[in-house]
């Protein structure tokens, strides 16, 4: 089933298709998106259950590189298919309570 396709949804899979076969960890993907970290992981959960996004953990000494473990983030093939396709659908429906309003225009007579 494919992901709900919300504004940070959307952020993240931006983020993560400017290089689909590049990892990235949660972190870095917030700061590129603008998003908070309690924002991106969830929406990363989400992706990697619909199968759009795949995870692993750096294999790295914590106590030598002095911070935890990052865990890295990136398409699939068919998620990058999924993501683009995706975007574009919901780049192309029409929101009215988005769409910008015409100026009214003044009556005839009205000065």
């Amino acid at each position: 089933m494919a992901p709900r396709m919300t504004i940070p949804t959307q952020l993240v899979l931006r983020t993560l298709l400017d290089d689909p076969a590049e990892e990235r960890y949660g972190y870095e993907i917030g700061e590129t998106a603008g998003l908070a970290s309690g924002t991106v992981h969830p929406i990363l959960a989400r992706l990697e259950g619909a199968g759009w996004v795949e995870s692993r953990w750096e294999d790295v000494d914590s106590r030598v590189a002095g911070r935890p473990a990052r865990r890295y983030y990136r398409l699939t093939a068919d998620g990058a298919r999924s993501a683009q396709e995706a975007l574009a659908r919901a780049h192309r429906v029409r929101r009215p309570w988005l769409s910008p309003q015409p100026a009214p225009h003044p009556s005839p007579g009205a000065s």
